[in-house]
């Protein structure tokens, strides 16, 4: 092979692997990094895979908001409309969350179907709710009317 050739050769070998590790170490970055979002009646159907941080969106449910006294633990349950999950936090939690409005909690899940967060997010103004909130609360208010037709017409003489 001629030397010039065989130069050539290298230098495209050699981009080749570099550019290849380049590419396996951002993918192995972000992996680490994701945040899969997830409703509270996909963690009740249990698709939520263990030991990974996870985001859960939904709505508070009111009168579930409970406060451990002398410390900053919150406990709260979030609903699709559909399920609910009950989420844990320590920490001050955001000046618009409230009872009766769209929250989207991030962490880890724990047994018994509950989420130990270590970030709680609120929805930023009164018009807003985050679209993966709102298709799951469509989704969750569907299923129930559909359950609850099927229920009435079931019970109907």
């Amino acid at each position: 092979m001629h030397p010039l050739r065989k130069r050539r050769l290298l230098v495209v070998v050699f981009i080749l692997v570099v550019s290849s590790i380049g590419v396996a170490l951002a993918t192995y970055a972000l992996r680490q990094n994701m945040n899969l979002f997830y409703t509270p009646s996909q963690v009740a159907a249990d698709t939520v895979p263990g030991d990974v941080r996870i985001r859960v969106g939904g709505m508070v449910v009111r009168g579930s908001l409970t406060r451990t006294p002398g410390d900053l633990g919150v406990s709260f349950r979030l609903t699709d409309g559909n399920d609910e999950l009950l989420v844990h936090y320590t920490g001050i939690l955001p000046d618009l969350f409230g009872e009766g409005e769209a929250a989207v909690a991030a962490g880890y899940l724990r047994s018994g179907r509950t989420l130990e967060a270590d970030q709680v997010l609120a929805k930023h103004d009164e018009n807003y709710t985050p679209p993966e909130v709102a298709d799951a609360m469509k989704t969750g208010h569907a299923a129930r009317a559909a359950r609850d037709a099927g229920a009435q017409g079931s019970s109907a003489p």
